[in-house]
């Protein structure tokens, strides 16, 4: 079992940056994928960016060149550094634990209780 916090969130101008912070609880945390993906008001969560258990990243399109996951294993946490933040960065962003492929897919394990981002124009 593992649990998930996120934590980070908040109000933010456009052009500008926050880092959101995931801890996790449980064992074997290095093992798993862990990915952020985001809901919209209104729309379907959609994936943002996973870091698979050997530090290996993917990107949405959406985000690529603006965000950057990373994680350290020694203290359970994954972290989303969002930079250039646009309106339609405006979301609920979620962190995931899975074991095994499908980074992209919204088929985690274990979900957070996610952290609002809101981006002012």
């Amino acid at each position: 079992q593992v649990q998930l916090v996120e934590s980070g969130g908040g109000l933010v101008q456009a052009g500008g940056s926050l880092r959101l912070s995931c801890a996790a609880s449980g064992r074997a945390f290095s093992r798993y994928t862990m990915g952020w993906f985001r809901q919209a008001p209104g729309k379907e969560r959609e994936f943002a960016a996973a870091i698979l258990w050997d530090s290996g990243t993917t990107y949405a399109d959406s985000v690529k060149g603006r965000f950057t996951i990373s994680r350290d294993n020694g203290k359970n946490l994954v972290y989303l550094q969002m930079n250039s933040l646009k309106a339609e960065d405006t979301a609920v962003y979620y962190c995931a634990a899975r074991i095994g492929l499908g980074a992209t897919l919204p088929t985690y394990d274990y979900w957070g209780q996610g952290t609002q981002v809101t981006v002012s124009s």
